[in-house]
């Protein structure tokens, strides 16, 4: 059997764009719809199989609050893949991905796999941000542009199942060893996990995070 394969997953954003929606929906299945305001970062993890091949997402959460911004390259130092995240009923949310993009390219260069999300689309009256101008500018950038409604479990799966994928492609094929797991990159610095009661725990309500 082909070696497992660990890899790093970040994601990034303006706060109340629903990074943390979106991660718990992919590995809890849950949505609260309550904004849960991430103090820093919070860590989940995800086991899948891939083509036959065993690989485990470790998924970083960051806190999009102006004043954790300067926290950033601890989080995504050394990932793999990055999403970004925004909301389509907000533009300065988009203009803020561009921001953290040039950030990922100035620190890890081309080796980052980069997915755009376009969030909330179940609130698509109210859209800001065309889906073409989204999509120029992921093709821009060599990302690719996934819509997406944690509310209503629309593209979560279909978003990190697709990453997992282009990561793999990137790191080409390995040799068979049954007794062998590799981290691609090595993790980044330890925090400790975050669970879903603590986050809850140690939130601030706010406006719904689809």
């Amino acid at each position: 059997m082909n070696r497992s394969v660990s890899f790093k997953v970040v994601l990034l954003g303006e706060g109340s764009v629903g990074k943390t929606s979106i991660v718990l929906r992919y590995t809890d299945n849950l949505f609260n719809d309550k904004h849960l305001e991430t103090q820093q970062a919070s860590f989940k993890t995800k086991k899948l199989n891939l083509d036959g091949r065993r690989v485990e997402l470790a998924i970083w959460d960051t806190a999009g609050q102006e004043r954790f911004r300067a926290l950033g390259p601890l989080y995504y130092r050394e990932a793999n893949g990055a999403i970004l995240v925004f909301d389509i009923t907000d533009e300065d949310s988009f203009n803020q991905v561009k921001s953290w993009i040039k950030e990922l390219k100035r620190m890890l260069g081309d080796d980052v796999v980069l997915c755009i999300v376009e969030n909330k689309v179940d609130l698509e009256k109210d859209r800001r941000v065309s889906r073409q101008t989204a999509e120029e500018y992921a093709k821009l950038v060599n990302a690719k542009l996934y819509p997406t409604s944690a509310k209503f479990n629309k593209g979560i799966e279909e978003l990190f199942s697709d990453l997992a994928h282009r990561m793999l492609e990137k790191v080409g094929p390995t040799s068979n060893n049954s007794n062998t797991s590799e981290t691609i990159r090595r993790t980044g610095i330890p925090i400790q996990p975050t669970s879903t009661k603590e986050q809850t725990n140690g939130t601030t309500n706010k406006k719904c995070c689809q």
